[in-house]
């Protein structure tokens, strides 16, 4: 490196000629760095992925325990195909060539079996746009290439034929042929209407891929369960830039509600389940974006909305969450966070006393909430500023009353009774519980994300447990898009259908346009 004085002694034009070279290769060096640092980073992906490969490989094919029942051994065994098929997609897209190291290790990939000739088939033709070479001769149709995918309809399977047409030039002997349609899984054979099936009956009607599998046999064909499995994975896997999106989007409002449920997740290792949970995450209900994601994690640690929500990056969301009394999300507030809590929970106290011991005091307090909820009822329609004004005029003066009445009450019950443990929970929590009035935007309750929740908690009877943390992941990702189609009145199955025809094609600076709330049918 020349040095500063050395610099000096040169000539005007010289020395300007080395600054320009010095800073071409200051900006190389940061350049290669740079590359240094994404290669480490990929490969770092790359050892991750593999491990987690050879693991899930592990646990799928060695001895299994007998104390899993029929139906957990065929949940068990979907999961592993499942992740197996995801893990293989994410590591194709880093550019990893796992069919040849499936070639190198010795195992054999099962052959596809034709399709039945029973079933009904319907012919897809492909042409080239144009079929006149570029010497000016018309072109002669020499044969054609045929692939045939597999659809369903409800209680319905046919055969796509998508015939390619081959042309040839006489003269200069050009070969012209339509290219292969951009299909969500390479070279598979299910149609984007089987596949949009399969992903909404397993997460939005919580079928298990076992029970799929008869509802096919009856239909006529046959899909071994291993094989549906790897599709959910792939799709899976496909997905989750839009999932990531439409996270991006929900973190871009003021004001969102969250909740979670446990439900169980299996450890492989030794045949038990331990309590995961689902969390949610959501606008509210007066606005005009609506979008739900869900997020699937292995403990009920507040860390997991912080990570949602970025707290403590250049990017953290600022703004107003949504709860209930649960103290996981108390840690949210002293990173910029404002905390609301629902007053359904505060009711809920008053009302669990009123059933269980007939308490005049909890029916007295149950005739504040009532009138505080009927005046949301009242201004549901009405804009933000009327909203506001609404609320201070009548809810700010019975929410006065409401808490004057609760600190002279607090008085007079017994110390440690449940009527105490009720009062306190409001008064503890008043400025939160009460924050609607000061913000038009806030809700006066977090009903709306758990009306979201509640499938998941009605499902969990069917799928019994999450077979590993990236099945939960996947199942959240899906459920996250096909229930926020449903809340913006789509149907999810045209929906998903839709977005898996134009997802292989879609740019990524434009994925935003597949997201619930802003797609439209394509043409």
């Amino acid at each position: 490196m020349i040095s500063a004085q050395q610099l000096e002694s040169l000539d005007p034009q010289m020395r300007q000629a080395m600054l320009a070279l010095m800073a071409e290769v200051a900006a190389k060096s940061e350049e290669v760095e740079r590359s240094r640092r994404e290669v480490a980073h990929k490969q770092a992906l790359i050892d991750k992925l593999t491990h987690e490969n050879a693991v899930l490989k592990r646990l799928k094919f060695a001895a299994q325990s007998e104390k899993f029942t029929v139906e957990q051994r065929s949940l068990l065994d979907e999961t592993f195909d499942s992740d197996l098929a995801e893990v293989g997609r994410e590591m194709k897209r880093l550019g990893v060539d796992v069919d040849a190291a499936e070639e190198k290790s010795g195992r054999k990939t099962p052959r596809r079996a034709a399709l039945p000739p029973h079933l009904p088939r319907r012919d897809v033709h492909h042409e080239p746009e144009s079929t006149v070479c570029g010497c000016g001769c018309q072109m002669q149709r020499i044969g054609e290439d045929v692939a045939e995918k597999l659809d369903y309809e409800p209680g319905v399977f046919t055969v796509e034929r998508h015939v390619r047409g081959k042309w040839a030039c006489r003269r200069c002997e050009k070969l012209v042929q339509a290219p292969v349609p951009a299909h969500v899984i390479d070279k598979g054979i299910p149609t984007t209407g089987l596949l949009a099936q399969v992903l909404v009956a397993k997460f939005l009607d919580h079928m298990p891929l076992y029970r799929q599998e008869a509802v096919f046999e009856r239909a006529g064909h046959v899909i071994a369960r291993s094989t549906l499995a790897q599709w959910v994975g792939e799709c899976g896997a496909q997905l989750q830039p839009l999932v990531h999106a439409l996270a991006d989007e929900l973190r871009r409002h003021a004001v969102l509600h969250a909740d979670e449920t446990p439900v169980a997740m299996l450890k492989p290792g030794n045949g038990k389940t331990h309590r995961a949970y689902m969390w949610s995450y959501c606008t509210t209900s007066s606005n005009p974006t609506k979008a739900v994601v869900f997020e699937f994690s292995e403990t009920r640690s507040g860390e997991n909305v912080s990570e949602f929500l970025r707290l403590g990056k250049a990017d953290a969301w600022q703004g107003t969450l949504v709860t209930d009394g649960f103290s996981g999300y108390h840690a949210t507030t002293t990173q910029g966070v404002t905390s609301a809590q629902c007053m359904a929970h505060a009711r809920r106290k008053f009302h669990e006393l009123y059933i269980s011991h007939g308490s005049d005091v909890a029916r007295q307090a149950l005739r504040f909430y009532q009138v505080l909820f009927r005046i949301e009822r009242e201004i549901e329609e009405q804009t933000a500023q009327e909203r506001r004004r609404t609320r201070q005029r009548k809810s700010r003066r019975v929410l006065a009353l409401f808490r004057r009445w609760l600190l002279a009450q607090r008085q007079l019950v017994p110390p440690g009774s449940a009527t105490m443990k009720a009062i306190d929970y409001s008064l503890k929590r008043w400025t939160a519980l009460t924050r609607f009035v000061e913000d038009a935007d806030v809700p006066i309750s977090n009903n709306w994300v758990e009306n979201h929740i509640r499938p998941i908690a009605l499902g969990r009877s069917n799928w019994l447990f999450a077979g590993s943390l990236r099945a939960g992941q996947r199942a959240a990702a899906v459920m996250s898009l096909l229930h926020s189609a449903r809340i913006n009145g789509h149907e999810p199955y045209a929906y998903l259908r839709d977005v898996l025809d134009r997802l292989p094609t879609q740019p990524a600076s434009r994925v935003e346009e597949l997201l619930p709330h802003r797609w439209t049918p394509a043409t």
